[in-house]
């Protein structure tokens, strides 16, 4: 009898199991990040730990629901701590579009300046059939002999979106890209001219 009820229990299980919808992950590393094609600049970056409000900053998927109604959302699940996610990608796109290294975590280097990239994230906003919207203050900082120069900038990136999932990720995706390119073409601009001007859109 006690062979036929495990027997019954262990069913159940697997049936269980096979109902469960599956978690989905996402990533906010574009497929076909941009690249363009110049010549190597005359320094690289350090993105260093990307900063998220405590209440985001895992794998667990935060969306709006209203005004002031936010849910987590039971089976979409961020590859890594968003965080973690947002670092790969910013690095990522930001070295291919401007043709050098992120050296955060290497050994020091003096053969090329080094341009520190520091993001806090104000704001993550996913409301589906609405719109994604992304708040962020950031600095470029480099030292040159014995001049320290930084610079300080924010971004107010948005993208609507319907209400389908798949597109509000592929949104994320594509704002997370035009960060790195404001990020990366201040830089560039920054460390060729001098000019303090923080770019846009």
């Amino acid at each position: 009898m006690r062979t036929v009820l495990c027997l019954v229990i262990g069913i159940i299980c697997t049936l269980a199991g096979c109902s469960s919808p599956q978690v989905r992950y996402h990533t906010l590393v574009s497929p076909d990040p941009v690249s363009r094609v110049v010549d190597p600049p005359g320094f690289v970056i350090a993105l260093l730990p990307v900063g998220v409000p405590a209440q985001l900053d895992s794998q667990q998927v935060v969306v709006r629901q209203s005004d002031s109604r936010m849910v987590v959302l039971d089976n979409d699940r961020w590859l890594s701590p968003l965080g973690d996610e947002l670092q790969t990608a910013l690095s990522l796109a930001m070295t291919q579009q401007l043709n050098t290294e992120d050296v955060a975590g290497l050994a020091r280097d003096d053969s090329k300046p080094v341009v520190r990239v520091l993001l806090q994230i104000r704001r993550f906003d996913s409301w589906p059939g609405n719109a994604v919207s992304l708040d962020a203050d950031w600095s470029l900082s480099t030292s040159q002999g014995n001049e320290n120069r930084r610079l300080v900038c924010r971004s107010h990136l948005s993208q609507s979106v319907s209400g389908d999932p798949a597109q509000m990720f592929a949104a994320w995706q594509d704002v997370v890209e035009r960060l790195a390119t404001q990020t990366a073409e201040t830089a560039a601009q920054w460390m060729a001219t001098g000019s303090a001007a923080c770019r846009r859109g």
